[in-house]
């Protein structure tokens, strides 16, 4: 009984998301505000954990992991608000249909390159302002709504990996090694999506599977390498650049030396900045240790300000800014309007997790999960993965909800548990309400189709988390883990 009680905040967050449909920063400023209720009144029966210090330690928490996620998400908007007003998506999109690529190149340039590489390099759906347009232009009306939602739940990496390293924080486990890991167990979705892709474009021969088998091995080979060996930051970017770059090399060869390809679009060039930008920092810090210098600890969460990406943003940002890119523009109330919302949503997720960590209020899910045996352990956190980022829109505030369990449980099975939870909060996340109203908004869709691309959406969540579930456990059955 302790345990539905000290649960209830969760249970309230997803009636007020699933059956109220109130806005997620409601459920999310509902739900820290029952924990706090439960909490002082644990303390003032005596029967909850130290209130004074534990409160404290939420607090101090609470506040490390905002600063890390708005220093990502604020000079990141700004960064998008900037690009939507000189039209670079509208430039990437004409580049792309200029390129003469055939149907099944298009969809797997488009799938697995363009869409993953433009989302983790921004994130909050910004792929879909240049993929949108651009699948409508290529293929059937249908089926691009379709691919263009597809193709962003392939990548759960946005906003240059914030969710990992934030989910890492949580779990307690080193953010390079949950990206790794994190990659495998998102490996069949990656698969899974491109091949959907695929057969929504009419694309269902032989050619068209070898040529996303191959291709999808490069992605997931390149995410996994750099994941381990630079960090989840440039992951995201680094895979979707090497299936761009690859699939533009086929092309040349299959239009001959004879005829050039057609070049990188100008307008584009924030994009190119902001990747030398992050991989310059990258080095910077991997030959120097400078971002060790700076280290904002908290009571068990610790963030380092200079390894952020956040500064790769901040930077781009100041140069648009500079080139006179917002000149016109009330930068400063569009981006308050653009980032209010998520960062007040984030801030509540973060504080109800740690208010509930801090005052013991998982230890009863953890006790239970523990009992489990290993075979049921992996799809019931795919599942509760699932849920909070499809509730929540966001896999930063999908990794706030449950990741703390996570963290309790034995330091074996952690690593992979945090990994499958992580994987399905953010495929889950990008096929969410609120990607799919925004996929309606720019295609300007009616009723009908909205229906059918908001059930499109849940049925991609849940093939998502059983597709990382099943990772889960071929990689725990082969003893990888």
């Amino acid at each position: 009984m302790a345990t539905l009680l000290h649960l209830s905040p969760v249970f309230l967050v997803m009636s007020m998301l699933m059956v109220l449909r109130r806005p997620p920063v409601q459920a999310a400023m509902a739900g820290a505000a029952l924990v706090a209720l439960l909490w002082l009144v644990d303390a003032w029966m005596a029967t909850g954990a130290a209130a004074s210090g534990a409160a404290l330690a939420a607090a101090r928490d609470t506040g490390v992991l905002f600063l890390s996620t708005a220093f990502v998400i604020v000079p990141g908007l700004g960064f998008v608000i900037l690009i939507e007003r000189m039209g670079v998506n509208q430039a990437l999109s004409r580049w792309v249909r200029s390129l003469g690529l055939g149907p099944a190149d298009q969809v797997v340039f488009i799938v697995l390159g363009l869409a993953p590489l433009l989302e983790a390099m921004t994130g909050f759906g910004v792929s879909l302002i240049a993929t949108v347009p651009l699948l409508l232009s290529l293929f059937e009306r249908r089926a691009a709504l379709r691919m263009a939602l597809a193709g962003m739940a392939i990548m759960p990496w946005g906003t240059l990996g914030l969710a990992t390293v934030i989910g890492a924080s949580l779990a307690h486990v080193d953010a390079a090694a949950l990206a790794a890991v994190s990659s495998l167990t998102s490996t069949p979705v990656f698969l899974v999506l491109g091949a959907l892709s695929l057969h929504l474009a009419g694309e269902r021969g032989a050619r068209a599977w070898l040529l996303l088998g191959g291709f999808g091995l490069l992605f997931v080979g390149v995410l996994h390498g750099i994941s381990r060996w630079l960090g989840p930051e440039v992951a995201g970017v680094g895979a979707g650049f090497a299936v761009a770059l690859g699939m533009l090399v086929r092309a040349q060869r299959m239009r001959g030396r004879a005829q050039a390809a057609p070049g990188w679009p100008r307008q584009a060039w924030p994009y190119l900045a902001l990747a030398l930008a992050i991989v310059l920092l990258k080095l910077l810090a991997l030959g120097t240790q400078w971002d060790q210098r700076w280290i904002v600890q908290g009571a068990q969460v610790a963030w380092k300000p200079l390894a952020s990406p956040g500064v790769a943003l901040t930077l781009v940002l100041g140069l648009l800014l500079v080139r006179g890119a917002g000149n016109g523009i009330p930068l400063a109330s569009a981006l308050t309007a653009r980032a209010k919302r998520p960062l007040l949503t984030i801030f509540f997720f973060l504080a109800m997790s740690q208010m509930m960590v801090k005052a013991g209020f998982l230890s009863g899910l953890v006790q239970l999960l523990a009992e489990l045996a290993p075979a049921a352990l992996a799809p019931i956190v795919a599942a509760f993965g699932a849920l909070a980022g499809y509730m929540t829109g966001s896999n930063v505030g999908g990794n706030a909800i449950f990741m703390p369990a996570i963290a309790l449980l034995p330091e074996s099975s952690r690593l992979l548990l945090a990994a499958v939870h992580n994987s399905a909060t953010g495929h889950a996340a990008l096929g969410s309400l609120s990607i799919v109203m925004l996929v309606l908004g720019l295609a300007r869709t009616n009723a009908q189709e909205e229906g059918e691309l908001v059930r499109f959406g849940f049925a991609l969540a849940c093939l998502n988390a059983a597709a990382v579930a099943l990772a889960a456990l071929v990689l725990a059955g082969l003893g990888v883990f």
